[in-house]
């Protein structure tokens, strides 16, 4: 998956909401970001043709789901 790198600014209240969320599951907070901009895209109705067109935005949305459960099981295993 191509990465691209951005800057965001926001309140500091909701930085930490948005770390602590990060944290519980288990990702980093730039995954965290991403898999939530990925979820609010899709509640939205945006779809792939929103996506640059070499994007396979289902392949992309399957991998992040899976990186999601993997994190999940190792946090479970963790305590």
């Amino acid at each position: 998956m191509a990465m691209s790198k951005l800057t965001v600014t926001m309140d500091a209240a909701t930085k930490r909401l948005a770390e602590e969320s990060a944290r519980r599951a288990g990702l980093s907070l730039s995954a965290w970001l991403a898999r939530a901009a990925r979820r609010e895209a899709v509640r939205l109705g945006v779809g792939p043709a929103a996506a640059a067109p070499e994007t396979d935005v289902l392949a992309e949305a399957l991998a992040d789901e899976s990186d999601y459960a993997l994190a999940e099981e190792h946090q479970r295993r963790a305590g």
